[in-house]
């Protein structure tokens, strides 16, 4: 009898293992809110059951029940999808989805299931300090650097030391790191203003140089005045503006900081170039930047710098401070009114870039934040008239679009600008937001998950930069016939996805999320960083023509891959699995307006 049950035993195994799981469950893997609009999605390559079961995750009680609701299209090798609506269920606990054989990961539904992600995501942020690095607790860089173009005599000394590396690369760029700063300012001041008022409360547990301990100040603001002081050092003459440190050069492999090799022509681990912003085509090899003006560096400058005014200008200790950034702010944007257009990022032995094409949405911005900052007529004179130039041009809507080509993938202007204007103008902003979310609502009904961005490079950013949008729109306006698309946008990139990944690294701390990211500490020291945004699911198109992109077979996620998008958490696909530090922080945007 007992061999009996054991060859019975073993035939279960057998046949478990030659049939594999057939339903599959993805929804967001953080949690919900009692309030939130609340969904997941079911997939299978056969027929769907008709109906979901919620239990609690612990002890397996019945919860809630309802049906599936079929939805059309497909994704790689199956052919069946359904949506699970809970919305109406709000009660608060852990909990697990059941559909047919299938059980999704637990998820929380709680009043404060966001609390601690902004505080989560900086994290990230001072891993990717530059000068002091607290993550491997040493000095990196000290030496940036010396300058390429400009009115200087090349091989300058400039003191350009500071910032953040930009992604699992050690450059650093001017058009990456004052989007970044802006938006964390503009993060903290909406969160924390009466108006705005979120949910989000910001924690004190780093000093300035990033190392444990409180020093009175938000950490958010720590974070963000590391930017702004490497910013003034950007800017050392009223007349001048230096843009990037370092080139592709830089892309040798792996190492430490602190532990630079890459000769850049003064020796190896010395000097790092320094770019001048001089709005023309730039490039010290083969590879030539279209550039053609510096409006829409001047115009995020501008903005991060009176964003840095408004927060510390009525404080005595940060007084001066404050007065340095406006000034700052103002010469910057003089520059961009006077050479208007783009400086592009500069490549050196690859032809890869920071291609942005548009200005009129930075200008805008920062025109709005200088006439909040100092009630100047004609700085809101200059936010209408390049409004109007920015109008709603984007990349919503569209199937491709040049590398970062529609930077920053949000025009943060139109909403900054909203609550300063007539009747009229604000119909026009608030339009072209709206024209721009319908765009990719349309789109988003290609796919079964609802998801309404193109698959180009660091898609990621661009489903931060949507759901942000219509966030911003209903602050705006009130309408808030996109709160379930902009939900969806943000389930997406905790897990409601083909892959079943949360896109930010550690997070949830005990769910399923991107491991074997393209970052130093990952690779050097077997180290996970907590809150990264990985750049995201990419055309195989653009994975197969990337120089340097491979991965390790067999792919676990072959099953789920399709032409639209493939993801491989492996350390070898910097296209899909690289966390960047400009989409972490709208990401920190994002989830302080979300409350």
């Amino acid at each position: 009898m007992i061999r009996v049950l054991a060859c019975l035993a073993l035939l279960v195994i057998f046949v478990r293992d030659v049939h594999p799981q057939q339903h599959y469950v993805r929804l967001n893997q953080l949690g919900f809110t009692p309030k939130d609009v609340k969904s997941a999605v079911v997939f299978a390559s056969e027929p769907l059951p008709a109906y979901f079961i919620i239990h609690q995750a612990d002890r397996g009680d019945f919860m809630f029940s309802g049906k599936l609701h079929p939805v059309a299209g497909r994704w790689g090798k199956f052919d069946f999808y359904a949506e699970v609506d809970f919305s109406s269920f709000r009660t608060q606990g852990s909990f697990v989805i059941d559909v047919g054989n299938a059980r999704s990961l637990p998820f929380t539904i709680s009043a404060i299931a966001y609390a601690g992600i902004v505080d989560q995501l900086l994290d990230f942020m001072r891993q990717q300090r530059c000068g002091y690095n607290p993550f491997v607790e040493a000095e990196c860089h000290t030496l940036d650097g010396r300058t390429a173009f400009g009115p200087e005599p090349a091989g300058t000394y400039v003191n350009a030391s500071g910032g953040w590396h930009d992604a699992g690369d050690q450059l650093k760029y001017l058009l990456t790191s004052s989007n970044a700063t802006a938006q964390m300012l503009l993060a903290y001041q909406l969160a924390t203003s009466r108006v705005h008022r979120s949910e989000i409360v910001f924690d004190d547990r780093f000093n300035k140089l990033g190392q444990p301990g409180a020093n009175g100040i938000a950490d958010i603001l720590d974070e963000a005045r590391w930017g702004l002081e490497w910013m003034l050092r950007l800017h050392p003459k009223p007349d001048q503006l230096y843009h990037q440190v370092a080139d592709d050069r830089d892309h040798k492999g792996f190492r430490l900081p602190q532990n630079e090799t890459v000769d850049y022509g003064w020796g190896p681990g010395s000097y790092r170039v320094v770019y001048f912003a001089d709005g023309k085509p730039q490039g010290l090899k083969q590879y030539q930047s279209e550039s053609t003006g510096v409006a829409n560096l001047a115009g995020r400058y501008a903005a991060a710098m009176a964003l840095g005014y408004q927060i510390w200008k009525d404080s005595p200790q940060q007084r001066s401070f404050a007065l340095q950034l406006l000034k700052a702010g103002k010469e910057v944007y003089e520059l961009g009114q006077k050479k208007e257009g783009v400086q592009q990022g500069n490549s050196y032995g690859a032809p890869y870039r920071y291609a942005e094409t548009t200005w009129a949405d930075d200008m805008e911005w920062g025109a709005a934040e200088l006439f909040r900052a100092t009630k100047d007529q004609r700085y809101l004179r200059d936010a209408k008239r390049y409004a109007l130039l920015a109008g709603s041009e984007s990349w919503m809507g569209k199937q491709e679009a040049g590398h970062y080509q529609y930077y920053p993938f949000l025009n943060l202007g139109h909403f900054r600008l909203y609550d300063l204007v007539d009747a009229r103008t604000k119909q026009q902003l608030a339009a072209f937001y709206r024209e721009g979310i319908e765009r990719a609502a349309e789109q988003a009904h290609s796919n079964p998950f609802d998801f309404g961005v193109p698959f180009i490079w660091c898609s990621n950013n661009l489903a931060v930069a949507l759901a942000s949008q219509c966030l911003l729109y209903e602050r705006m306006t009130g309408d808030r016939r996109f709160r379930e698309f902009v939900a969806k946008q943000i389930d997406w990139l905790l897990g409601r996805n083909p892959w079943g990944v949360s896109m930010f690294t550690g997070i949830p701390e005990n769910g399923v999320y991107a491991h074997d990211v393209h970052l130093f500490p990952n690779v050097l020291l077997k180290r996970m960083v907590r809150g990264g945004l990985v750049d995201g699911p990419v055309y195989r198109k653009v994975f197969q023509s990337l120089r340097g992109v491979s991965i390790r077979e067999p792919d676990p996620f072959a099953r789920f891959q399709d032409e639209r998008a493939v993801y491989h958490d492996d350390v070898n696909d910097y296209s899909t699995n690289e966390p960047t530090m400009d989409g972490t922080a709208a990401a920190i945007l994002l989830f302080a307006i979300r409350g």
